[in-house]
């Protein structure tokens, strides 16, 4: 969340940074109208509560003398019954204003190309060359039907579109794929972290998902409760509320978790295969640190993911987002795109983003810097990586001319030695 002094303090800038994120000024100007309101409403409650402390003595005063306060006593009821009335249209003008701040974006970094369209991202880097097959590629989802390891159709079957079953060797390299990515992190420096998956509507504002995104969550109807859309939720929320220590800053976490989506507005897209399902499998990055260190953290974060692929052979490259793709709470997001043979693209893979204090003050995470004052630390996340479009990859790019699939190098020892995928008997 932006913090609303600062909104009113450089209001034309925040309207210009806001509007590359498509923001419209005029909520920029309701918000301001409001929070104006609900400080005419402290000044006048405030007024009024100094002029009945001023009475209050008076009236102690006269009784002391044995006067008569009948007067001051009748005005101070009115006073008291006016100064109720303040405080209860406070505490709604402090809802809305809150609300009007919950559903405005982080501010973007200057370095983050200025489009609301996707396509104007900003190539970073390239890394590895494309495979170039002396056959036709198969889409991964014509892979692991062939050899019987993905089955989408029992998967419909029993939960409906856009989930599926892991087979044998299929389940065995989707549980591969997330061994090696958290025994990576782990020698990174991160502290691996198995969090609930289910999580209250406190957690869920904290990293920015509620209110804006409710309509996007599978949410249990019989409980304030929401399945999680990525571990970033809990791990955040680990410290919500709490001052962390400075000299335990950074703190890393990753976490294996499934993340559920309802992929509001995606009718129609990656109807097919590993890409766009609502239930999938995510190893998560999360970042705690100084506000002074957090840039040169997003970049260690983007390199962490990045070394995932490049010790797979999984062809990729960087790009920055535009103010108009970033998530939410971001300021400055990198994305992973792996490529993908039988599309003739890179695709999503990984985003890896700062999002300063816009997280930490909304959720309350705070540390004392060297004067012993509190400041709200910055959060980072990444994803290391989206594990089944992580196999996805992994078929298409290690395909072979008889439908068979070679095992990476790197993750023969977690498929107990086997080097290639066959067509499950």
């Amino acid at each position: 969340m932006l913090d609303v002094k600062m909104i009113r303090q450089n209001a034309d800038f925040v309207k210009e940074q806001l509007g590359h994120r498509g923001v419209a000024a005029s909520d920029i100007d309701d918000l301001l109208a409001a929070d104006e309101q609900r400080r005419e409403l402290i000044a006048k409650s405030e007024q009024l509560k100094s002029t009945r402390n001023k009475v209050s003595g008076e009236i102690s005063q006269k009784k002391r003398n044995k006067e008569d306060a009948n007067a001051e006593i009748a005005e101070m009821q009115k006073v008291s019954a006016d100064v109720k009335d303040l405080d209860e249209q406070r505490r709604t003008i402090d809802a809305q204003v809150q609300d009007m701040a919950a559903h405005l974006p982080n501010m973007p970094h200057p370095d983050v190309p200025v489009s609301l369209k996707e396509e104007d991202a900003v190539e970073l880097r390239r890394i590895g060359t494309p495979r170039k097959f002396d056959f036709t590629p198969k889409a991964h989802w014509d892979i692991g039907e062939d050899l019987g390891i993905l089955d989408f159709e029992r998967g419909a079957k029993v939960s409906g579109s856009r989930f599926l079953y892991y087979i044998g060797d299929g389940a065995k390299l989707e549980r591969a794929v997330y061994n090696f990515f958290l025994d990576q992190h782990e020698a990174e420096g991160y502290t691996e972290v198995l969090p609930p998956y289910m999580v209250t509507d406190e957690s869920m504002y904290g990293t920015g998902q509620f209110p804006k995104f409710k309509e996007d969550a599978f949410r249990i109807t019989t409980q304030d409760l929401t399945l999680i859309p990525t571990a970033e939720v809990p791990l955040v929320n680990y410290y919500r509320d709490e001052v962390i220590p400075a000299e335990k800053l950074p703190v890393y976490f990753t976490a294996l978790s499934p993340a559920f989506r309802e992929e509001a507005g995606s009718a129609g897209r990656d109807t097919k295969g590993l890409i766009r399902l609502h239930q999938f499998n995510k190893v998560e990055m999360v970042k705690f640190t100084k506000p002074e260190d957090s840039w040169d953290e997003l970049e260690k974060l983007t390199n962490n993911a990045e070394s995932l692929l490049k010790k797979l052979g999984l062809p990729y490259h960087v790009i920055t987002l535009t103010t108009g793709d970033m998530s939410f709470t971001a300021a400055m997001t990198h994305d992973l795109e792996v490529w993908f043979p039988e599309q003739n693209k890179y695709r999503e893979i990984s985003s890896c983003s700062n999002c300063t204090d816009f997280q930490a003050r909304r959720a309350h995470i705070q540390y004392r810097d060297d004067d012993g004052k509190l400041q709200f630390v910055h959060t980072l996340n990444g994803s290391g990586l989206a594990v089944g479009r992580t196999v996805a990859a992994i078929l298409e790019n290690y395909q072979n001319e008889d439908g068979t699939v070679t095992i990476p190098d790197v993750l023969v020892p977690y498929m107990h030695g086997k080097t290639k995928i066959e067509k499950q008997g």
